[in-house]
């Protein structure tokens, strides 16, 4: 798996013209899930999503985690992180998990996060166009895939 966290001040995901989640502080992220995840990849990404101490404490330093912060998440589903741009221009999505693999992995994730947040998180929707709105906070752009553990 593959995320892409953004510390937010706001996000939003609207889907045919309606808003479908919508955050305020917190981490936006993009998840991708290939063919060989495992849900060993997503409770080891979902521990280090909400231990990231990437907000600011009273000294300006960044060492606060998302529960310090009461911040929240907003997570939106993402192949297109799994693009293969080696070849050509159009960029190859062989490594993006299909649908019957990414569905039940993501929709893990949103129950994974929310326990270890404590409370819902908000998402967007699977396979949907979605325009997705944030103000990057920093801006704090961080990437993590579950399989550069060490």
């Amino acid at each position: 798996m593959i995320a892409v966290i953004q510390r937010v001040s706001e996000a939003s995901v609207t889907i045919e013209g309606h808003v479908k989640g919508q955050i305020q502080q917190g981490f936006l992220v993009l998840l991708g899930v290939t063919h060989t995840d495992t849900n060993e990849d997503l409770e080891w990404l979902a521990k280090k999503i909400i231990g990231l101490r990437v907000f600011s404490d009273a000294d300006g330093k960044m060492n606060l985690d998302l529960k310090s912060v009461e911040g929240n998440i907003l997570l939106i589903s993402q192949f297109t992180l799994y693009a293969n741009t080696k070849k050509g221009n159009r960029p190859s999505f062989i490594e993006a998990a299909r649908p019957e693999v990414a569905i039940p992995l993501y929709e893990q994730m949103i129950q994974r996060l929310s326990a270890e947040l404590g409370q819902p998180i908000q998402t967007g929707e699977f396979g949907a166009d979605m325009k997705v709105s944030l103000l990057n906070d920093g801006p704090v752009t961080i990437i993590i895939d579950s399989k550069n553990k060490v």
